[in-house]
């Protein structure tokens, strides 16, 4: 009796085995890349200070907008999504109250610079980060993604892709809502 388990295990070992990869990968393909989940989630957002993008002997600090709700949003002229999303987040930096900075990464400053001034500019400022170093330290994947920083300077919230009205309207102003009235110690 002994032996038949023996003889089963080199059989049932592979199929284990394939049966877990299997479920693993299938987990992995049913999520949303956007979805990805950031390290920097409830974390204090990382250094941020580099030349601006229109004024190189000017800075964009993180430190500085310390005590305030702001947006990042990672960027470049050569990213057709960051093209698809430029509409939207130039109606929405009209609209709200909220600063919205840019990263320019990986990119050239004539290119950056071109880019802006024929699509419209939503940013306060723009951050140029031409070797993409900044972008390592914000965990960035690949552009364009975006950051809810709060007042506390902790990182919020972070999107991968594109903004759209639905997810500004269902995922962003909402948060940037509820971070105000957190800012500013009124009631819910």
């Amino acid at each position: 009796m002994s032996a038949t388990p023996r003889r089963l295990w080199p059989v049932l070992l592979p199929l284990a085995a394939f049966g877990s990869l299997v479920a693993v990968l299938a987990v992995g393909l049913n999520r949303d890349p956007r979805e990805v989940p950031s390290p920097l989630i409830g974390k204090p957002a990382p250094p941020l200070m580099l030349p601006q993008l229109d004024n190189p002997g000017a800075q964009v600090s993180g430190e500085a907008l310390k005590g305030r709700v702001w947006l990042l949003n990672v960027w470049a002229s050569w990213c057709g999504a960051c093209r698809e999303e430029h509409p939207e987040l130039v109606a929405f930096a009209r609209r709200q109250s909220v600063p919205v900075y840019g990263l320019d990464y990986k990119d050239t400053r004539p290119q950056g610079q071109d880019w802006l001034r024929r699509l419209g500019n939503p940013y306060v400022a723009s951050a140029f980060d031409e070797l993409g170093r900044a972008g390592l330290d914000w965990g960035v994947y690949g552009v364009p993604e975006t950051f809810v920083i709060d007042a506390r300077g902790v990182v919020r919230h972070k999107h991968i892709g594109p903004l759209t009205a639905q997810v500004l309207k269902e995922r962003i102003e909402p948060l940037l809502a509820r971070l105000a009235t957190e800012a500013t110690g009124a009631a819910p």
